[in-house]
């Protein structure tokens, strides 16, 4: 296990790479001589330098990319938080192997490997409102679990999660970072009614007032309102840091997970893009918050890793712009 204390976390946290700002300034003058006005690519360029800049290459490169889809579930359903029950954490994790779920279809069209991680799934989490939700230990092992996953001749990686009521702590977490209340983040979810959100909202602020004495510290907040998946994903984001891999984030739940790295580090997500801003009313606050503009805005709300996976052929379209593009030399275009 990578991590055995919340001081090693933390250390690692801190020690966070730069990207190579020479293979990031090479993509720019490359993309100065294509023939094309310059800048007219918009994102597209910038993307291009985004993966030079933490690939460390001056031509990056898209050969293995995989999504990761992490599941855990969730003690605070005892709440009433969720529309549908805990059990179908499970069945979908199912439906995932059996190829049945938007995301199989996504990643095969993203020509994406597709990795998917169950959390402990017969043991959920404590529920925030009565308890911390994993103690140090369990904390530690989703977040090492996630650590774990990434290797360092992976290219790209989306991260996405599964857990029935993630929502929730999602929402908790982002209040506990952000402030401003539980109602600015807390949203439907799975579509849950009008008094399913009231439970939302009064279960977050019980675990806030609950937990009061942890909301100072971001790893704590992760730990004690958050769940494994959520956990795990941090780890992962961090690993990718630290071997030089960016990062496609999914929907709200993603973004909350990640979060706890930018509030140790000011720059700890900048080797990550929001892929989308979904559907559920926090994420769109919390990439604000973050300063990470979304690539796509199309309304889901799906989670699974939908989003970032979509992303990934946004990606590709930038890579191969750059690399294939002729230069006005050698296409024998005229220059302004």
């Amino acid at each position: 296990m990578p991590f055995k204390s919340f001081d090693e976390l933390r250390a690692a946290c801190l020690d966070l790479p730069s990207g190579n700002d020479a293979a990031a300034n090479a993509v720019a003058r490359r993309q100065d001589t294509l023939t094309k006005p310059q800048g007219s690519l918009g994102r597209l360029e910038a993307i291009a330098a985004w993966l030079a800049r933490w690939q460390g290459r001056d031509m990056p490169k898209l050969d293995r990319v995989k999504v990761f889809v992490f599941a855990g579930n969730h003690g605070v359903t005892a709440q009433g938080v969720s529309a549908f029950p805990s059990e179908v954490t499970v069945q979908m994790v199912a439906n995932f192997a059996g190829g049945g779920a938007a995301i199989n279809q996504l990643a095969r069209i993203a020509d994406a490997e597709l990795d998917v991680i169950p959390l402990d799934l017969d043991r959920p989490t404590g529920d925030f409102t009565q308890e911390p939700a994993m103690d140090d230990e369990a904390f530690l092992a989703a977040v090492s679990a996630g650590y774990d996953a990434i290797s360092r001749d992976l290219d790209l990686v989306c991260f996405g999660e599964m857990g029935i009521g993630n929502t929730t702590p999602a929402a908790a977490i982002s209040t506990a970072l952000f402030g401003g209340g539980a109602e600015r983040w807390t949203g439907r979810g799975t579509g849950v009614d009008d008094a399913g959100l009231v439970r939302k909202i009064v279960a977050i602020e019980a675990g806030l007032k609950r937990h009061a004495t942890a909301l100072a510290d971001p790893l704590k907040i992760a730990a004690t309102l958050g769940g494994r998946e959520l956990a795990a994903i941090l780890g992962a984001t961090l690993a990718a840091r630290h071997l030089g891999v960016p990062v496609l984030l999914d929907g709200f739940v993603c973004t909350a997970a990640a979060a706890a790295l930018a509030g140790l580090h000011p720059a700890g997500l900048a080797h990550t893009m929001a892929a989308h801003v979904s559907a559920e009313s926090g994420h769109r606050r919390l990439l604000e918050a973050l300063g990470l503009p979304p690539l796509l805005d199309l309304g889901m709300r799906l989670g699974e890793g939908s989003g970032a996976c979509l992303a990934v052929n946004i990606v590709r379209s930038a890579l191969e712009c750059h690399a294939r593009m002729a230069s006005f030399a050698e296409a024998g275009v005229s220059e302004k």
